[in-house]
């Protein structure tokens, strides 16, 4: 099956397909992770986008339904350098390829992912057409013009839930074996996009769980009674998510925050910060971030395409915690005056020698003192 990679400025990689016969338009974007891809592909913080992964041979360890992050891809296509027909593994359910087919997701591979890789670094993130269904390029040329692409656009309710939900479940280990936390925290998290491995660091931190649409009203938050307000990650642009600002705007100070992620970003345009889209975005799980009140270096899993301006909370009472070392964007910051603090990384994915589970630790601390 031929498939074909065509982006905004003109350039088409001719490849395989594999995966769903199709095509979808998307973001274009690189991830710098080794492993982690099923992780990747169920983040819903990917929705719209096609995700190239730079290591390239992907797909030997297979897929499971264990390791996902949400119940279904979120992603418009998967680009990689060498799929792998055979993969081994024991806890292994699918192939690669027989998990995009289930799901509807096209993928491409034999393609020089590191040219892709490189003209994004130069360019920037560009708009693209995944196609494996044979169609000409003339006619997905003319389908990619109608794509608006991420910018000015709210995506955030193509994957929150429709309803709250309660997540109290005890945590399950490689093996099988349920541990269970005592939950002494009524946490209300705000469902942008969340990963279900953030509602399992939660639960192992003491917290019971309701999990509330994206526009569900600060009246309604306060009615759970919550002990503390989690805000999840989530896809696109921060900026026209209007209502989940004015929302968290009203509970700032009265109930205790952490933001990763898009909540990062929200809760820095609720304070009055100001948001910009980043080059090519951040994408993987080796990026360094300088923690500038430990003074010690965080190895992080990124996956975000905006970012807070951090002069534009200069004057909001806030203190700069986090910077990245790649490119000085600002990855941390804690209210002086009101409890509420906010990482843009994913603090629950550990791909380093670090624990970023202290973060979870201070909103436990935070929501102590609170009461």
């Amino acid at each position: 099956m031929k498939g074909i990679l065509l982006l905004e400025d003109g350039t088409c990689f001719k490849g395989t397909g594999f995966g769903a016969e199709g095509k979808k338009c998307g973001e274009v974007v690189f991830n710098t992770s080794m492993s982690g891809y099923q992780e990747i592909l169920t983040d819903p913080s990917y929705h719209e986008q096609i995700v190239t992964m730079t290591y390239p041979l992907i797909g030997n360890y297979g897929t499971n339904n264990l390791d996902i992050e949400s119940p279904k891809p979120y992603l418009s296509g998967f680009v990689v350098k060498e799929n792998c027909d055979f993969p081994s593994n024991w806890r292994k359910d699918f192939s690669l390829d027989e998990y995009l087919k289930k799901y509807n997701i096209p993928g491409l591979e034999d393609i020089d992912t590191r040219k892709l890789v490189m003209l994004l670094r130069s360019s920037g993130s560009l708009r693209g057409i995944i196609c494996t269904d044979g169609t000409s390029i003339k006619e997905l040329k003319k389908e990619l013009d109608k794509y608006p692409g991420l910018v000015n656009r709210d995506i955030v309710q193509h994957v929150c839930a429709k309803k709250s939900y309660v997540w109290d479940k005890p945590v399950e280990d490689e093996f099988g074996i349920l541990h269970k936390t005592p939950l002494k925290y009524n946490v209300v998290a705000f469902d942008c996009g969340i990963k279900q491995n953030i509602l399992r660091l939660l639960v192992t931190n003491g917290c019971k769980v309701t999990v509330v649409p994206a526009d569900t009203s600060a009246q309604d938050i306060l009615k759970l009674k919550p002990d503390g307000f989690f805000l999840s990650n989530g896809p696109g642009d921060p900026g026209p998510i209007s209502y989940a600002i004015d929302t968290i705007r009203k509970l700032l100070g009265k109930v205790p925050i952490f933001g990763i992620c898009l909540g990062h970003q929200l809760l820095g345009l609720a304070l009055g910060g100001k948001s910009f889209k980043l080059k090519f975005g951040h994408h993987g799980a080796n990026h360094p971030v300088k923690n500038l009140i430990t003074e010690k270096i965080e190895i992080t899993s990124q996956n975000h395409g905006f970012c807070i301006d951090p002069d534009s909370l200069l004057d909001k009472d806030v203190q700069i915690t986090h910077i990245n070392l790649n490119d000085n964007t600002l990855e941390g910051f804690r209210c002086r005056k009101v409890p509420a603090f906010a990482v843009q990384y994913h603090p629950e994915a550990s791909p380093g020698p670090h624990d970023s589970n202290y973060l979870f630790n201070d909103f436990i601390e935070m929501m102590d003192k609170a009461k």
